[in-house]
């Protein structure tokens, strides 16, 4: 765990193995940011070692500088903001998040760094905060007794002038709980599939439960009571499986809670495709085919351990998608949980079967609004790229306020439509629904065939996090490679926007 604290002291004078200073780009050179308070023989060897290693200052980019005169830290970190001028102050706080993210990074043997980029306001300050510890996530892997352990950054100081102020340490905080939260979900989504299945990510759930401070309830449905719960989506995916289904519900409902949030987060700990069985590379990432869950899990218990007063339900469906004896064929006809019946046209569209049981049972209790997160369609990954979520909604303004959510936690995310005149693919000859569409609109088609299990009334949005949710690439940022907890933070700053 990364602590942080603030302080109001001048970087140069702070004990610590690495301070992060800020540079900026001007006329295609780096040059410090305004406001560093460097001695002016610290400051003159930098912006020498920036000359010399031809340093742009361009947004993320990095440079180390070793003993750096009238500095007390043995490692001095240069992280770029991009173009500005020598006298700019004030950044967007997705530039800080990523420089602060990117510093931290790259570091590989520091545990206390102070982090002193420009963060005068509460805002920065929580920008600062976050991408710090979001950057100092180390995934520890499956190692053998000798191997190691990753040596990460243990403890921040963010360098502020509102070191003293209620507001900047009460971001200070949240960053921290934040960046637990979606290490938690990295961690989950990172783990080898012989190890996470539904059931050892259900026991996961309950050891974690037991750990936050805020009480949060947990209960498990095992293949016996989706049966007998009419939980036909869940059952059919999992069924060729000898790791069954499970469905988890996690509740954080404090006794003044102001309104009520349901997640349901799609848990497929593992997609062969079933018997459409996927080509053998499409196979690689499918462990991160639960990330929509782990998502949504991390959110309930940072609303926990944050005390919002709110109640926060997340549903997880937990299935693996394997082709054995057992397993769902194309053209069964399975009874879901709304009573709904629907006709598989092809098993490797599995996740939209799981999630509609969990917004149905989602809906029964009344909540104010309803969000479902998901790795669901590889058409959105066509039309948004790798980085960019899709937000689908049966309410324009819900899907605005989802939108405007993750705008503020600087997850991308862009809005897209139900095109009406695109229902017609899922009409069935056999069933009430077809559950796949044609190949072009497929992420809308999805999110249309979503909107058959929602409560008629109740609010509801879709995020598709296909793409951004795993990183295939070089890390970036304050986003690793591999898992990267997106959707976290969307959902933790959509669900504070209920605590009024």
């Amino acid at each position: 765990m990364t602590t942080v604290s603030l302080s109001d002291r001048p970087a140069h004078d702070l004990t610590a193995d690495a301070v992060v200073l800020a540079t900026v780009q001007v006329d295609g050179s780096a040059t410090l940011a305004a406001g560093h308070g460097l001695p002016r023989g610290a400051a003159a060897h930098l912006a020498t070692s920036l000359k010399a290693h031809g340093a742009s200052g361009a947004a993320e980019e990095v440079h180390t500088v070793a003993a750096v005169p009238g500095v007390k830290a043995g490692l001095v970190v240069l992280a770029g903001l991009g173009s500005a001028t020598a006298r700019t102050t004030s950044f967007e706080p997705e530039v800080l998040r990523r420089a602060a993210g990117a510093a931290i990074r790259s570091l590989k043997a520091a545990t206390t760094v102070a982090v002193a980029l420009p963060a005068g306001d509460v805002g920065s300050v929580a920008a600062v905060a976050e991408g710090a510890t979001l950057g100092a996530y180390r995934y520890a892997g499956v190692r053998g007794p000798a191997a190691k352990p990753a040596v990460g950054v243990e403890k921040v100081t963010v360098v502020t002038s509102s070191a003293r102020s209620k507001d900047a340490k009460a971001v200070a905080a949240r960053a921290v709980v934040l960046a637990e939260a979606k290490a938690y979900a990295r961690d989950l989504v990172n783990m080898p599939p012989n190890l996470l299945f539904p059931q050892s990510f259900a026991d996961s759930v309950r050891t974690r439960a037991g750990s936050v401070s805020g009480k949060v309830t947990v209960t498990v449905l095992d293949e016996k009571a989706l049966v007998k719960g009419g939980f036909g989506g869940i059952v059919g995916v999992g069924q060729g499986s000898i790791n069954p289904p499970r469905l988890v519900t996690l509740t954080w409902a404090p006794a003044k809670a102001k309104s009520s949030v349901a997640l349901v987060g799609k848990g497929i700990t593992f997609d062969s495709g079933g018997l459409c069985i996927k080509p053998p590379a499409s196979m690689l990432t499918m462990k991160s085919d639960m990330a929509g869950a782990a998502a949504v899990a991390a959110t309930v218990f940072a609303a926990a351990e944050l005390g919002l007063p709110v109640k926060v339900t997340g549903y997880l469906c937990l299935a693996e998608n394997m082709p054995g004896g057992a397993a769902q064929r194309p053209s069964d006809v399975v009874t879901m949980r709304n009573g709904t019946t629907v006709e598989i046209l092809d098993t490797d569209a599995e996740g939209r079967m799981v999630l509609g049981d969990g917004i149905a049972l989602a809906g029964e209790a009344g909540p104010d609004a309803i969000v479902d997160i998901a790795t669901l369609t590889g058409a959105q990954m066509v039309a948004l790229g790798g980085r960019v979520a899709g937000i689908m909604a049966n309410d324009d303004p819900f899907r605005d306020r989802v939108r405007a959510a993750a705008d503020t936690s600087g997850e991308a995310a862009w809005p897209m439509p139900l095109p009406a005149d695109l229902r017609s693919q899922l009409d069935s000859t056999v069933a009430d629904l077809a559950h796949k569409g044609e190949r072009w609109g497929g992420m809308l088609t999805a999110g249309l065939f979503l909107k058959e299990f929602v409560t008629e009334g109740t609010p509801w949005a879709h995020i598709d996090i296909a793409g951004p949710s795993f990183n295939e690439g070089s890390a970036w940022g304050y986003t690793p490679k591999g898992a990267t907890g997106f959707g976290v933070a969307t959902l933790l700053t959509l669900v504070e926007g209920y605590a009024g």
